[in-house]
């Protein structure tokens, strides 16, 4: 499989509302874009075989969908891994999907050590059903799975207590968490076939007299001046984690921003293009 830099669609949910999931793809095919991941569209059968007709029409490969290993929460009723098996299988078999990617773990496990270690079980159990039909599963990393249990990063007990079970390493979350995603990526080599590139950017302070006279209100300015960024649009040195990804087992990037901060997502993946191309990966689009 030929290494490939697409597009995360949780950046264009808004506008699969707008203009339909055929159009958003052919957007994605005009700015030149050859594969995608599927995350927050609706997987309604109308959605499934308007991707399947976009993916054919424009040789985008849909390379990953998403879907929870179990609720997010209790009362969640998103499609979930543990009980709506066969459909999401199916959904990967219509679309030629080789990954299904879990987006997080489920907030209500989060911060028990024994509630965590327990999702672990269940995913690789789930990683092993899903190999049997041909389809990788892979965990999607934010932050939190840095923070450690004594002494012992989240993601390397993931790790450690998994064998088929993948990780997709996001290089934003990684700085978030204090490391070098170049570092990381090396650690992981040969699980992470799937990676997702999105810069980090300091915002500009923007300082009121108001927030002079109430120095709670200024410091919370002062301490959340992070924001994503278009690639090439912030502090990370987008290049090396290519050439990490690459030299480690990678074949499918993703880019991917959380929050556009008003600008159009169609926009935003145009500079990010732009600055793939500027780094020397034009062969990759």
């Amino acid at each position: 499989m030929n290494a490939t830099v697409g597009v995360q669609m949780m950046m264009l949910k808004e506008k699969v509302s707008e203009i339909g999931v055929f159009e958003t793809m052919k957007r994605l095919h005009d700015l030149g874009f050859s594969s995608v991941e599927v995350s927050q569209i609706p997987m309604a059968k109308e959605n499934v075989m308007e991707l399947r007709r976009a993916s054919k029409e424009f040789s985008i490969d849909i390379s990953a969908l998403s879907a929870p290993l179990e609720p997010m929460f209790p009362g969640a009723d998103a499609e979930t891994l543990r009980d709506n098996f066969n459909k999401i299988v199916q959904d990967c078999k219509t679309l030629e999907a080789s990954y299904i990617r879990i987006g997080m773990l489920p907030f209500s496990i989060m911060g028990s050590k024994d509630e965590i270690l327990g999702f672990i079980d269940r995913a690789e159990a789930m990683a092993n059903r899903l190999k049997e039909h041909n389809i990788k599963l892979y965990y999607h990393t934010h932050h939190i799975e840095f923070q450690k249990y004594d002494g012992e990063y989240l993601l390397d007990l993931m790790k450690n207590n998994t064998q088929t079970l993948g990780f997709e390493l996001d290089v934003h979350w990684i700085q978030r968490a204090g490391l070098n995603p170049v570092n990381v990526i090396e650690q992981y080599k040969g699980r992470i076939d799937l990676l997702h590139l999105k810069d980090y950017r300091i915002a500009p302070l923007q300082v009121t007299k108001d927030d002079l006279q109430d120095m709670s209100q200024f410091f919370s300015k002062f301490t959340n001046l992070i924001e994503f960024a278009e690639i090439g649009a912030g502090n990370l040195n987008i290049g090396s984690m290519i050439d990490a990804g690459l030299n480690y087992g990678t074949v499918r990037f993703f880019i991917e921003q959380d929050d556009t901060y008003g600008a159009d997502p169609f926009d935003c993946l145009e500079r990010s293009m732009r600055a793939i191309k500027t780094l020397g990966y034009s062969h990759l689009l």
